[in-house]
């Protein structure tokens, strides 16, 4: 049964950086029953089967598998899925931007597209907008336990303001500020431990992070937001997934929109667009940069939107014997 698919590499401009993903962009003939031990053939963190969309006004259906299971959402196989299907030729575009809106299990989302000035097929910088504005919940351990975890000292944690903090747009992150860019090298998830404090709870995936304290309010947003330009990062980034079966990620779009509301909410005041750049993947040889926004009016967070660059890196046809 060949089943034809693509792959690309998103929250990047250039191969063999940010995160792998294969897209199946007419998945309707697969069998239910091979989309998980498709998804671990790959061994990416994340594939997408796509579908006609159940709703005339949406443009697909899109189902993300981990090699964990089928998970709601998730923000590189969104953003990599939309670049995909117009960069294959699966979807033409007719401007220099447009919208789609694919359906997924948290519900529909917004995927804006650009296109380079004077046409041509391939996106070059592809926005989503989360159908699930940010939750907030306290971490399911102390922060002594987070350190142990982590691998850390508590001291690597900045503490205070900048507490740990369980944020959820439909997948929930535990953002972890610590202090140092060497803090944030020496991050290793203590299985043991982990599984112990974190396991089952909302607080299991977690994001270490080291935020430019002059930048921290957003309101320093640099050329190229929005548009896949070039622009310095305001947040170093590592992510670690162990409760989908992913040591690390390398460009996780769902835990930026968490950290966006995360870094927001310490901005109560602050009424408009903030704005960062977060770089992720760069202990892991595969540097990534994820541009977030988040709209705020009155100290409540009312949009938030993840995009970037993305590369496409092949196609193939997976031939299954049945």
């Amino acid at each position: 049964m060949p089943l034809h698919y693509y792959t690309a590499d998103v929250f990047t401009d250039r191969p063999f950086g940010g995160n792998q993903l294969a897209v199946f962009p007419n998945a309707t003939d697969i069998p239910e029953e091979l989309l998980l031990p498709i998804t671990r053939e790959f061994n990416f963190a994340e594939v997408t089967f796509v579908y006609p969309a159940a709703d005339a006004r949406h443009t697909r259906r899109v189902r993300i598998f981990t090699p964990g299971g089928e998970i709601p959402f998730a923000g590189h196989p969104t953003v990599g899925t939309a670049f995909v299907l117009f960069a294959s030729g699966e979807l033409r575009a007719s401007c220099d931007e447009l919208t789609v809106v694919l359906e997924e299990g948290v519900g529909p989302v917004p995927v804006r597209v650009g296109f380079a000035e004077g046409g041509g097929p391939a996106p070059v910088f592809a926005q989503l907008s989360v159908a699930k504005l940010p939750e907030f919940d306290t971490p399911a351990a102390d922060e002594a336990t987070l350190a142990n975890v982590l691998s850390l000292d508590p001291a690597d944690l900045v503490g205070g303001e900048y507490a740990p903090r369980t944020v959820s747009c439909g997948i929930p992150f535990l953002i972890v500020p610590v202090r140092t860019h060497d803090a944030l090298r020496r991050a290793r998830i203590r299985l043991d431990a982990w599984e112990r404090a974190l396991k089952g709870t909302s607080s299991s995936e977690i994001m270490v992070c080291v935020v430019d304290a002059g930048r921290a309010d957003g309101s320093a947003a640099a050329a190229g937001t929005s548009s896949g330009g070039a622009r310095s990062p305001d947040v170093r980034a590592r992510v670690f997934v162990p409760g989908f079966n992913i040591p690390e990620d390398p460009a996780t779009g769902s835990a930026a929109a968490c950290l966006g509301g995360y870094l927001a909410r310490l901005a109560p005041s602050a009424d408009g667009t903030l704005c960062w750049a977060i770089q992720q993947g760069v202990e892991m040889g595969r540097p990534s940069l994820l541009e977030v926004e988040v709209d705020q009016a009155g100290s409540r967070i009312t949009a938030v939107r993840v995009g970037g660059a993305s590369v496409l890196m092949g196609e193939g046809v997976l031939t299954i014997p049945l």
